[in-house]
């Protein structure tokens, strides 16, 4: 049982990478078009071009992150807090915003904001439960530098 939940959790964690590298991959492809977007987020523009690389640059270190053992914990908290970030933007737009913009690429453009939310939203879930049901040490991240100086 914990070799198949092992193998779970590290498939888990090359889908998060995944889905990562290829939303970095699709802005970048059409960078210009995705600062267009961020700017007519009626939330965002005033912050928009720092936002726009900040989101792909963001992206590409956190799928590094995870890509490694040793900084996976660190990657998995930041996957968490960007996914947050995006899906509480998705409410926000949804909700207070009297225009919707469209700033999503390749396969999520097919995608309602609807859909976007509880794609979102499961993707947080997932995470979470990754963090805290872990027998490894994702959840004791932050005691990490003080478990090492103390061995």
């Amino acid at each position: 049982m914990y070799k198949t939940k092992k193998i779970i959790k590290e498939l888990l964690v090359y889908a998060f990478v995944l889905l990562f590298v290829y939303a970095a991959i699709s802005k970048l492809i059409d960078f210009e078009n995705f600062q267009v977007q961020v700017a007519q987020s009626p939330l965002l523009s005033a912050f928009a071009t720092p936002i726009a690389y900040g989101v792909v640059v963001g992206e590409l270190i956190i799928a590094l992150l995870l890509c490694f053992q040793t900084t996976r914990a660190l990657g998995l908290y930041l996957f968490l807090g960007f996914m947050t970030a995006f899906t509480v933007y998705i409410y926000l737009i949804l909700h207070y915003s009297p225009f919707v913009p469209c700033s999503c690429g390749g396969i999520l453009e097919r995608m309602g904001w609807w859909e976007h939310l509880w794609f979102n939203s499961f993707i947080c879930i997932i995470s979470i439960i990754m963090l805290f049901s872990c027998s490894d040490n994702y959840t004791s991240f932050f005691f990490w530098s003080q478990k090492k100086q103390n061995s």
